[in-house]
């Protein structure tokens, strides 16, 4: 029998999930992102440690949701970037309008595989080109709400 410790990590398949209910609801995924140096974003685009990337399909190119990272392109401020961030650094993954979602804990000491706590997330998005930058207030952060 497996313990619990050498069981694969649930964040990367729970990230997946929730991706997959927002685009099916016609809601744009948000993930929170605590930026550290394995974290590969445009790093004017950081706030207090934290962005917050779009990641829907139509503010991204070439996404992959995959178990180790999430993958993608997008474009900041008009300019193509490549993004890469380790899956146990996404702190929030929820939908834009509503709040809803999950958080997952991260803290710098992390390791693959924590479990579940609340946190909230910070707003500095990455938008398509076409949307107008939101305000970047503590106000601004939608509460995650719990996915009936």
């Amino acid at each position: 029998m497996i313990s619990a410790t050498e069981l694969p990590s649930t964040r990367p398949y729970l990230i997946r999930a929730l991706y997959d209910w927002c685009s099916e609801n016609g809601f744009t995924p948000y993930v929170a992102v605590k930026v550290d140096a394995s974290v590969q974003v445009p790093r004017e685009y950081v706030q207090g440690g934290e962005i917050v990337l779009n990641v829907s399909m139509d503010a991204t190119s070439s996404l992959k949701l995959g178990n180790d990272f999430i993958e993608f392109k997008a474009r900041f401020g008009g300019k193509p970037r490549d993004i890469m961030v380790p899956i146990h650094r996404v702190m929030a993954i929820y939908a834009r309008e509503n709040g809803q979602g999950m958080a997952f804990p991260v803290s710098d000491d992390e390791t693959p595989g924590a479990t579940l706590t609340a946190v909230q997330p910070h707003a500095a998005e990455a938008l398509p080109d076409d949307e107008p930058t939101p305000p970047s207030t503590s106000s601004s952060r939608p509460a995650l709400k719990r996915i009936k």
